[in-house]
C-alpha cells in the first residue's frame, strides 16, 4: 500500500485547520503557503473532503475552511480512505463476506487479513488533536522573532 500524494496532502491540510482551529476561517492561500503545497491542489482536494462534511465554508473577503467538528473526531484512516478509497493492503480483504473463488483454501488469506486489521487500526487510532499534541510537545509554543 502507498499513500498517494492527495492523501498526505490532505491530511497536512486538515492538520494545518486543526492547528489554527481558533482563528475562524482559513483562507485555502495561508495553508497552501504554510505547506509549502500549491493552492490549485489543494482545491482540487478540498471537494473531496468537503463531501464527508468533515469542512465549514465560508465565502467571501473573510472566507476561507475550518474544521465543522473538533480535531478529536477525524482519525487518519477515516481521512485517507476519503482520498485513497480502501486501505486494504490487497484486493482480496475489501470487502466482506470475501467474494474471492479461493478464499476458503487460501493459505495467504490470514496474512492478509491480519495485515488489513493492523492498518485500519492503527490508522483509525490517530486523531488529528494527537497530531496536534505531538507537535506542540515536541516544538512548544516557542516562537522566535
Amino acid at each position: 500500500m502507498k499513500i498517494s500524494t492527495k492523501g498526505r496532502y490532505a491530511l497536512r491540510m486538515l492538520i494545518d485547520l486543526a492547528e489554527h482551529k481558533n482563528d475562524g476561517y482559513v483562507a485555502l492561500k495561508d495553508i497552501a503557503e504554510r505547506q509549502n503545497i500549491s493552492k490549485k491542489y489543494l482545491e482540487q482536494i478540498v471537494p473531496i473532503v468537503n463531501r464527508s462534511d468533515i469542512l465549514k465554508t465560508n465565502r467571501g473577503y473573510q472566507g476561507g475552511y475550518m474544521l465543522a467538528d473538533t480535531p478529536d473526531k477525524y482519525t487518519v484512516g477515516m481521512i485517507l480512505r476519503l482520498t485513497e478509497g480502501s486501505l486494504a493492503p490487497v484486493p482480496c480483504v475489501e470487502h466482506e463476506p470475501n467474494d474471492c473463488a479461493r478464499s476458503a483454501t487460501c493459505p495467504t488469506l490470514p496474512i492478509w487479513q491480519g495485515l488489513n486489521k493492523v492498518i485500519n487500526e492503527y490508522l483509525d487510532s490517530i486523531t488529528l488533536q494527537d497530531i496536534v499534541n505531538r507537535q506542540e510537545d515536541l516544538y512548544g509554543n516557542d516562537y522566535c522573532i
